[in-house]
């Protein structure tokens, strides 16, 4: 009966060790922060309340593009964000784009220059509006061609700026890492929207987040060899469809524009709305017959992205969760509790 009794007290342990096991594993350690991205930084009071009560004001903002002039036949600064308010109170990480054709042009010799001139006016603008910085993060979509480039860029970049070094990271990236390189920083930030193809059909996926085309990339993501931040989509957009053939795409028209009856109609239940004359609509050219495809992420497309990725991650105590981006339409479509429920499954 002792004997008994020892072993169902070792059972009941166990469940109770399970439990407890089970619960940490649930509980979730990622933080919160948003992309900016518009040329002029200036938040609304919806803007500012999300930032805030959803992220702790966590804020991405990014400084600068880096182009190739072609004319000059020199890299430039391009888009230089202009701060239009008070930002003493937000948590910032300066982000910078830079292209590839930038890397594509550049000699080698050019390298080190290039990563002592970005560093200066990193510190330009982030002194000038009193920021204080602890990491910087470098948004470039290198390729084969530019990746040895670009990584010596990184390792040059890293050795005057001094701070943790991040760089963004595309999914084909992670498939192919054995073609395109692990770059040369502290930490990777994963991009998991944009994956699908964006075409005239009006069957085709979403492009911007879909789970049959995110599968063919996540199940490298064990093996990668960079702990990983994420960012998800935080914006939709419509494609305009003339004669079978995509125009443009657009996210300043949304529901609300093709929502209008005298514009357009739909399509039936679809997500395709068609333009009943020719106008112009936010100095957008639309005519009649043209065929709009609204490709909208919400909470339920969000939540399904992070079930799907958060499975597929190599652990990492804490992790960002970064969505792009922190705009008008974003705070009026999600409250702070939408986006909470979706960084708790990481």
């Amino acid at each position: 009966m002792r004997q008994k009794a020892i072993f169902i007290g070792f059972i009941l342990l166990g469940v109770f060790m399970c439990c407890i096991t089970g619960c940490k594993r649930n509980i979730s350690t990622a933080n919160t922060a948003f992309y900016y991205w518009k040329t002029t930084f200036s938040l609304d009071k919806s803007q500012t309340l999300l930032l805030k009560d959803a992220a702790q004001d966590q804020l991405y903002l990014r400084l600068f593009d880096v182009i190739w002039d072609e004319e000059k036949q020199d890299v430039r600064p391009n888009a230089i964000v202009n701060i239009n308010q008070d930002v003493h109170d937000f948590h910032l990480v300066p982000v910078i784009y830079i292209t590839n054709k930038t890397f594509e042009k550049l000699s080698v010799d050019r390298i080190v220059p290039l990563a002592e001139k970005i560093n200066k006016l990193i510190n330009d603008i982030t002194v000038q509006n009193k920021i204080s910085y602890q990491r910087v993060q470098i948004d470039c979509d290198w390729s084969t061609g530019t990746k040895n480039r670009y990584f010596a860029f990184l390792k040059a970049f890293k050795k005057v700026n001094k701070k943790q070094l991040e760089a963004t990271i595309r999914l084909h990236q992670v498939k192919y890492a054995d073609r395109t390189g692990v770059p040369p920083v502290d930490k990777g930030l994963l991009m998991f929207y944009n994956m699908g193809t964006i075409s005239a059909n009006l069957k085709q996926r979403n492009s911007i987040y879909n789970a049959t085309d995110a599968a063919k990339y996540i199940k490298y993501l064990p093996t990668y060899q960079l702990p990983l931040d994420i960012a998800l989509p935080l914006f939709s957009w419509a494609i305009q469809i003339r004669e079978g053939k995509v125009i443009q795409i657009y996210g300043k028209i949304s529901l609300k524009e093709l929502s209008d009856r005298n514009n357009f109609q739909q399509i039936g239940t679809s997500n395709i709305y068609k333009a009943n004359k020719s106008f112009y609509q936010s100095g957008i050219y639309i005519k009649e017959n043209d065929l709009f495809k609204l490709e909208i992420v919400n909470s339920e497309l969000l939540n399904l992205a992070a079930k799907q990725l958060s499975k597929h991650l190599a652990h990492l105590e804490k992790r960002n969760i970064i969505y792009y981006e922190l705009s008008a339409n974003a705070a009026s479509a999600l409250e702070a509790k939408d986006i909470k429920e979706v960084s708790a499954h990481f």
